[in-house]
């Protein structure tokens, strides 16, 4: 078997799993290859993602690690198998590999929530928001590659337009909402396209006003996918070196605890809606 040159963030997230499920047990990663009757080098590029692994080792495997966990395992055996090509595999090795890691993590996300202080969220960037946002990049970047950039990111809003629809909770500071991206036209537009996607019935959008002050993870860019079982859950965090990803429990546990208490302090939907309106008014 080939080894993955760049597994996905997908990849890379099974194997984490299957590391923590065997560290839990306290068994080496050489001795857990033996008892599989595999290479003793094969567990360690199974829980990189450089080595994909069937449904079947994967039940014997986590039958090796005692896990009596069947909706995990059932999740787990999901993930098996060879790369299936995603649409975002078309722009790789184009654009930074953590853009496609995004795609995918939204691609196979059963709930969406994400919290942006500076930025509107990415589904729902116009062409023109977009652009004008990749232009500021410095050192400038390619035309080509904000070209496909764009592409990349306007693609992305399939995830809540297609069926079946994955629940999406924005949550937004207003900052975002007033920093003019492009000037007052590509603003005013692109604001009332947030309060079009706001009235999907599978996205709630809430407005962090700037009255409410301070709270969790203020000035940070974030997104929590739900996966099919929570212990397969992910967060991406925005850093200046790109993104950061994390899938601990206590990460986990403490992401959800700051989203929770970013959202007590939103404007409910209809709000929402309300003060965007009003700004797009003073445009």
């Amino acid at each position: 078997m080939a080894p993955r040159p760049a597994p996905t963030i997908r990849q890379r997230r099974f194997g984490a799993e299957l590391r923590r499920l065997r560290e839990a047990v306290g068994m080496s990663a050489p001795i857990a290859g033996e008892r599989l009757g595999a290479d003793r080098t094969m567990i360690s590029n199974i829980e990189s993602g450089r080595f994909g692994i069937s449904e079947e080792r994967l039940r014997r495997l986590t039958s090796i690690y005692e896990c009596n966990d069947p909706g995990l395992i059932d999740a787990l055996a999901l993930m098996t198998g060879g790369r299936k090509k995603g649409w975002w595999e078309e722009y790789r090795g184009r654009i930074p590999p953590d853009f496609l890691d995004v795609a995918e993590l939204e691609h196979y996300a059963t709930s969406l929530r994400t919290l942006q202080t500076a930025h509107i969220p990415g589904l729902f960037q116009t062409e023109d928001h977009a652009r004008a946002l990749f232009d500021l990049f410095v050192p400038a970047l390619p035309r080509l590659e904000v070209e496909l950039r764009v592409a990349h990111r306007l693609a992305r809003h399939r995830v809540v337009t297609n069926s079946p629809h994955v629940p999406y909770v924005g949550l937004v500071h207003e900052a975002a909402l007033r920093i003019q991206i492009g000037g007052g036209k590509v603003s005013r537009v692109q604001l009332n396209r947030l309060l079009e996607e706001s009235e999907r019935p599978n996205v709630r959008l809430l407005v962090i006003p700037f009255a409410a002050g301070g709270f969790p993870m203020a000035g940070d860019t974030m997104m929590y996918a739900s996966a099919t079982n929570p212990h397969l859950d992910t967060v991406e965090v925005d850093a200046p070196m790109g993104a950061v990803f994390f899938d601990s429990p206590t990460h986990l546990a403490n992401f959800r605890r700051r989203l929770d208490l970013a959202e007590q302090v939103a404007l409910n939907p209809t709000q929402s809606r309300d003060h965007i309106l009003g700004i797009v008014k003073r445009l």
